[in-house]
């Protein structure tokens, strides 16, 4: 329970509505259809400015139930050019003057430590993941966090315990979940339609390689040691990891083991999401990592007798289930079902249906009003992660390995358990 001096006037008008009904000008008076008072929206901190921050901004910005206050990144001119771009959105939409602007800040914790945020959206790369969100909750913001939810799985667990010891809200960025065409194939495969399920092919890149890139002359306004925050081991500036504002190219830290995991939790963390959906398995995982020669993929056996096949991208990022009685097929905006017939099923309330979202960014803003689980949260994004996760375990020790999803151990795998987890600076320990 959040304490007395953060309950501030959108707390007050929420909890005293009934009480001043007779005083409170209705909403249709004051700006017509849609119109959300800005005592109603909900504040947002965004930490971490770059490529991927500007679609984002601009999802929450286009529900009009949000205000971006504060942003904050460790690169001078990504964080003005955010900034300038919510602030020129708000001017062109409301008019100027007429609006609050949002400020950058350089150092996250600061942001953190304003009251007029209510949520903080984390865009930042992966291996900072973690320690933005535990402090988040910490702060006691609502998190949205991009994908894949963390760089190890112990990392991951120190998040959900977070969130929930913190009661805060957390949506974990995997939006194919808020998508009809995925949607359409989970409810297809949970409700029987190809049979019993026999296997899952995940086709996705493959693990994150070793360092290998040289030195760089660092680009003015980049604070480098804060972007390697939580390493405990530093890594020289190449424009790769952290690309200058004219850069056709996305950044490539997700490429190196000290910053991310390769396609195997980049698409990884999208499509392995959908297989855990569609066989039910969000709060657990496999019991068995199979693995074998290179370049041939790796197979996770499940408790009931589900084999989930990792196979390197070939094509289009795609999840494939095969059942006894037919297949589905499910890309982004592609999906193939065998049977044809059942491709377009309608379902209802009473068959095994699923969580339904249709805008994973609506979806957060009402698990922040209500107080209840989104689509795809903390638990749900660990336990893909971990999955993912597991899998590169597999890969860089080159061997099978067994799994314990309820304790979140390796069967008599000292070697391996001690992946799960990395050293990380003590400031930004989780």
């Amino acid at each position: 329970m959040e304490s007395a001096k953060n309950f501030n006037r959108r707390d007050f008008l929420k909890s005293g509505a009934a009480l001043a009904s007779f005083y409170i000008v209705p909403r249709h008076v004051l700006g017509g259809k849609g119109f959300l008072a800005p005592s109603d929206k909900i504040t947002l901190g965004f930490i971490g400015c770059g490529r991927q921050s500007g679609g984002l901004k601009n999802r929450f910005l286009d529900t009009n139930e949000t205000q971006i206050v504060a942003a904050s990144d460790v690169y001078a001119v990504k964080l003005d050019t955010f900034v300038n771009a919510t602030n020129k959105w708000y001017a062109d939409k409301i008019g100027q003057g007429n609006y609050k602007s949002a400020v950058g800040i350089a150092d996250f914790r600061e942001l953190l430590a304003r009251k007029d945020i209510d949520a903080v959206v984390i865009a930042s790369p992966d291996h900072w993941h973690a320690a933005m969100a535990v402090r988040a909750a910490e702060a006691g913001k609502d998190i949205y966090c991009e994908k894949p939810l963390s760089l190890t799985v112990k990392e991951g667990r120190a998040m959900v315990n977070a969130t929930r010891k913190h009661n805060r809200v957390f949506q974990t960025g995997s939006m194919q979940r808020s998508a009809k065409e995925f949607r359409q194939a989970v409810q297809l495969v949970r409700n029987g339609i190809i049979g019993k399920v026999q296997k899952v092919y995940v086709n996705v890149g493959g693990p994150p390689k070793a360092w290998n890139l040289q030195e760089e002359v660092k680009p003015q306004g980049l604070n480098w040691d804060m972007w390697m925050g939580p390493n405990t081991v530093s890594r020289p500036y190449n424009n790769e990891l952290a690309p200058a504002m004219d850069a056709t190219f996305w950044p490539k830290w997700r490429d190196y083991r000290e910053f991310g995991g390769g396609g195997m939790t980049d698409w990884g963390a999208h499509m392995f999401d959908i297989a855990q959906w569609g066989l039910n398995m969000d709060n657990s995982g496999p019991e068995e990592l199979i693995y074998s020669e290179p370049g041939k993929g790796l197979v996770y056996k499940y408790a009931n007798g589900v084999e989930v096949i990792h196979r390197p991208v070939e094509g289009k990022q795609h999840c494939h289930f095969v059942g006894s009685d037919g297949e589905v097929w499910v890309a982004r905006g592609d999906l193939k079902v065998t049977p044809e017939t059942m491709k377009d099923k309608v379902f209802t309330d009473t068959q095994d249906g699923v969580y339904v979202s249709d805008s994973h960014y609506k979806d957060f803003l009402n698990a922040i009003r209500t107080r209840k689980a989104p689509i795809c949260d903390v638990e749900t994004g660990h336990r893909t992660a971990s999955v993912c996760n597991l899998g590169n375990i597999a890969y860089q020790l080159q061997r099978s390995l067994k799994w314990d999803p309820a304790k979140e151990k390796f069967v008599n795998d000292k070697e391996a358990d001690k992946l799960l987890g990395r050293d990380m600076k003590k400031e930004w320990r989780v």
